[in-house]
């Protein structure tokens, strides 16, 4: 039996309470692509709010993806703090010298104010405009980078592991500050306009800090932080394998979680059944060189390794596309969606994955 037509906004939400929409979901997580769209450069796209209200109206009517994203780029929350940014022809803007020169600075460190900084004023102002275009048809994600990840470019990663491992009491301080941030930030983006927030966590993967360690520090650290946002989150471990942790991130109180290329998509989703819905899990890095035909079977074995019984959005394992992934390759995504994500899903039964 055909399930009726869905809204984008419908469907997200059916495939999150764990039911079968119409169709699965499927998030394409474009930021500077914006930019090709209006053919600009990556600086001077993001330069305006404008810019990227634009941008992204252009590739959601273009690919048909089922949300928004008012995803500027990671550097942004160390620009907030007075740091330096370097923009790149080709890719994402990055974080230049930690702009925390010495671990004792950080007891003097105060977190900026959403509204009184103009590089995040920028989101809000471009959350705002979206959310008078689409309404309610359309689900718009914003962005946290998570108190626990963030240092890693406001002190360097070096230091930051130092702190982590040898200076207990400035790392609780700081993560004091930057948990103040983030819930700040995170409730100005939901009353700007957008439907739910992206906590992106990449130090929390075990590919980076063992879960032990995790256990002690970021999984305290989501907890108290998310229990304070205003809305829905999902935790993005930024293609950082995530099973090892999941059992954990459900109990932060978060929805879903973004997964990487490398966790086994069929584990993952019986891991999660019922407590986690998951987002991911196709290669970005591979997705470059990715043909159309490629591009099809990728999205026919996540689809038949997750599909069934909602609980799952197709994306891709980092959260944001590369800057080199082509028209093409996106729109093969989109029309495979399409032809082989329709609910029921009565083709997997025969399909080896």
């Amino acid at each position: 039996m055909l399930i009726p037509k869905m809204t984008p906004f419908q469907r997200v939400m059916t495939a999150l309470s764990h039911q079968e929409p119409d169709r699965v979901p499927f998030f394409l997580l474009l930021t500077m692509h914006g930019a090709k769209e209006l053919s600009i450069s990556i600086e001077d796209y993001f330069s305006k709010a404008e810019h990227v209200v634009n941008g992204q109206l252009l590739m959601q009517r273009k690919y048909g993806h089922d949300c928004i994203y008012t995803f500027f780029y990671a550097a942004i929350e160390v620009e907030a703090w007075g740091g330096e940014i370097v923009y790149t022809e080709d890719g994402s803007p990055n974080s230049g010298r930690p702009f925390i020169r010495s671990l004792d600075a950080i007891k003097s460190l105060e977190p900026p104010r959403p509204d009184k900084v103009n590089c995040l004023v920028k989101v809000l102002e471009a959350t705002t405009q979206l959310k008078l275009r689409v309404g309610n048809n359309l689900p718009i994600i914003g962005v946290v980078m998570s108190p626990f990840s963030l240092p890693a470019m406001q002190l360097g990663f070096d230091k930051y592991i130092e702190l982590l491992y040898e200076q207990g009491d400035l790392f609780w301080q700081l993560m004091r500050v930057n948990s103040q941030h983030c819930v700040d930030w995170a409730n100005a983006q939901l009353a700007a306009g957008a439907t739910a927030i992206c906590y992106f966590d990449p130090l929390s993967s075990s590919d980076i800090i063992p879960r032990d360690l995790y256990i002690k520090t970021g999984y305290k650290v989501a907890k108290q932080a998310l229990s304070q946002i205003k809305g829905p989150t999902a935790t993005h471990l930024a293609s950082g394998r995530a099973l090892p942790i999941s059992n954990l991130v459900s109990q932060t109180g978060t929805a879903a979680i973004g997964i990487s290329a490398l966790d086994e998509l069929s584990e993952v989703k019986e891991h999660c059944k019922d407590r986690l819905s998951i987002l991911g899990n196709l290669n970005g890095i591979a997705m470059t060189k990715w043909t159309t035909q490629q591009a099809e079977e990728a999205v026919k074995n996540a689809i038949c390794k997750a599909g069934k019984g909602g609980g799952f959005i197709l994306a891709d394992n980092h959260g944001e596309i590369p800057y080199q992934v082509s028209d093409q390759v996106l729109m093969a995504i989109s029309e495979s969606v399409r032809t082989w994500g329709q609910y029921p899903l009565d083709w997997v039964n025969g399909y080896e994955k």
